[in-house]
Parts: C-alpha cells; structure tokens; sequence
C-alpha cells in the first residue's frame, strides 16, 4: 500500500469515527428524553402528559385483576369507597387509596420498544391487568413477567402494544392484598373491670351417647354447661369488685384475672369470610359452637350485653373462629385472647389439669 492510500484509508476511519460518536450523541440524547419523559410520568407518544390521571381525587373507579381474583371499586354518592361486589362491606380504603396514589404519580423505571413478539415481557398472557377511570378518562395496564431482580414488572399502557414499560412493583403488591385484608375490623366494648357486672361463659353440648340396637333415644337435647361471674361491689360502682361463681368467691382465682385481662385486651385479628354459606360456617365449628361468651357490661350509664360465638381452632393453631352477636361475618381472635375463655367453657372455674396433676 502507497503512502497516499495508507492516509486515505485513515482520514476514512477519522471521518467513520466521527460519524459513530455523533451517532452515539444523538441516540443518547433521545434515550434521555425518553428517560426524562417516562419519569416525568409521561407516555411515549403523549406529551401532554395524559397517559396517567394526576390527582387523585380524579378517579372514581378501579378494577383489577391480580393473578387469581378480580376486584372492583367505586366511589359511592358520599365519595367513599366500595367493594362493588358487596356495597354493604366494612372497607377499609387505605390499599385503594393507595393504588390510586400509586397511579396518580406513576413513574416509568425504563421505556423500551416493544418489538415483534411480547412473549418475552410475559406480555402474551398478562399476569394482571388494572383499569382506572375517572370522569371520561379510562387508563388502563397490563401487567407481564417481573424483571431478573425481581423488583419491577413489565407493563403495557392503554392498549398501546408498541411500547413496553418496566414499572416498580408497588402497584402488583398492594394489588396481592385479598379483599378480607382490607375489612375494617370491629372495635369491642370498653371491658374494663368497672364496667363489668356479669359473665357468663357456656360450654360445647355434650355428646350424647348412641343407644344400643333397639334401645331407646335419648330424650331432649343436652344443655351447654355454664359457669356464671357476677360482680359484687359494696362500696358503690367505682369501687373494685369481688367476683362470684354462685356462692364462692373467685376473685383471687388467677383463672379470673387472666379472664378479665383477656376481657380488657381483646381484639379481632382479621375478617375470616365476610357472608359465609352454612357449609363454610359448618367448616368453622358454629353448627356446634366449642364455647358461647355473653358479657353484661355498663357503657354512657346504659346496661349492655356483648355475645361471642366461639368455633374451631385454625388449622396453624394461631387463633380461633368467632362470630360477634347476631353478625353471621367469620373473624379470627388470637389464641391468647381467648385461653381463659375456653379452659372456664371446658373445666369451669377449676382450670385445666396442669402438668403435675394438681388443679389451678
């Protein structure tokens, strides 16, 4: 190669470099565009922004489906929040109004195109989709495969299927939150030993013994066994009371004490099934409840009575089934709120044999 060919050739490699950078220039100022317009919350091909619904208070729907249930919301005429499924449902809106949050200052991780095929997105068969309206304006997602870390998911926008977004996956977690986790749970009375005047706590009915061939049936139904607790104060309402199981007095029982700590402490773990069919409530143990709690109470100056319905032991042995008065709703109250209870439905005021042999 001449001396005149050898500097062609490399004024042709110059200008080929020179050409490739300014290339590489130009393309990396439209990914920061897109960059900067995704995480400005704008849509590839919308810059009004109008791909998400900015305030909040805009929407007045929301539907999703998270992989294995469907869910739908709806602003009522008081501008609440309903499960739609069932109106009358004690919704607790905090993960509704946190999908709406979460949507209304939506934030693009990553824009890519979505090429040929959305099979590598999990696009294909979305894993979730999510519709939100508000006035006239619907937006709409779907949701594909998580990213390799785990901490974002594929998404596609509006049934634009040009362009796929990698979002965090804050939407798919609040969206995994079953509906029972979002009832707002009963508060129980003010159980505090001065306002307490009586408990009673019955027992399952017993089993009755099959009669031999040809024998006779048992006539009648067994009755629960009860024990009752009544508070006697002497020295007026606001003195301490001495308890008494017909003629004995238990005030000193440690059995008593853990029943009226129990009593003052008590809560609901969470909402079990909301309107339950017989057969769940069968499942549960209410056919044959192991235990009935009734409670006399004073709250503003007015005689009270609170009943509890005790069922079966769940199956991690975290806690026990129970039913609030007349409400056929299912909750869960942990095992140790509810010890006293059950060992007085079992043994009375005796307590339970401990290890030794000897009685409480």
């Amino acid at each position: 190669m001449t001396w005149k060919e050898r500097r062609t050739v490399t004024l042709l490699l110059s200008i080929i470099a020179v050409l490739f950078a300014a290339l590489l220039i130009v393309f990396g100022m439209r990914y920061r565009e897109g960059r900067e317009e995704a995480l400005s919350g704008k849509t590839v091909g919308d810059p009004a922004g109008n791909g998400t619904l900015a305030n909040p208070a805009a929407y007045s729907g929301l539907r999703y489906y998270n992989g294995s249930a469907t869910l739908s919301f709806a602003l009522d005429e008081d501008g609440k929040w309903i499960w739609v499924d069932g109106p009358d449902f004690p919704l607790n809106d905090a993960t509704v109004t946190s999908i709406i949050e979460t949507l209304s200052s939506l934030r693009f991780q990553q824009v890519l195109a979505a090429g040929e095929s959305k099979e590598e997105y999990g696009l294909d068969t979305p894993a979730a989709t999510l519709t939100a309206s508000g006035g006239t304006a619907v937006q709409t997602m779907a949701f594909g495969k998580a990213t390799t870390d785990g901490d974002s998911y594929y998404m596609m926008m509006n049934d634009d299927e040009s362009t796929v977004y990698i979002i965090a996956d804050t939407l798919m977690k609040l969206m995994q939150i079953p509906i029972y986790d979002m009832c707002a749970l009963p508060e129980l009375p003010d159980f505090d030993e001065p306002n307490l005047r009586a408990v009673t706590i019955q027992g399952a009915v017993p089993a009755v013994e099959q009669p031999e061939e040809g024998g006779e049936e048992p006539e009648g139904t067994p009755e629960r066994p009860a024990v009752t607790l009544n508070a006697r104060r002497s020295g007026g309402e606001d003195q301490p009371a001495l308890w008494f199981s017909g003629n004995d007095n238990v005030t000193a029982s440690k059995l008593l004490q853990d029943l009226l700590h129990d009593l003052k402490t008590m809560s609901m773990a969470k909402c079990v099934d909301y309107r339950p069919s017989e057969e769940a409530a069968e499942i549960c143990g209410f056919d044959n409840p192991d235990a009935i709690l009734k409670v006399e109470y004073a709250a503003a100056g007015t005689d009270r009575t609170f009943i509890l319905t005790v069922g079966n032991r769940m199956p991690d042995g975290s806690g026990r089934y129970v039913q609030l008065g007349e409400e056929s709703t299912i909750y869960a109250v942990p095992s140790d709120s509810i010890d006293a209870v059950m060992s007085i439905s079992v043994h009375g005021m005796r307590g339970a044999p401990q290890e030794d042999g000897q009685e409480e």
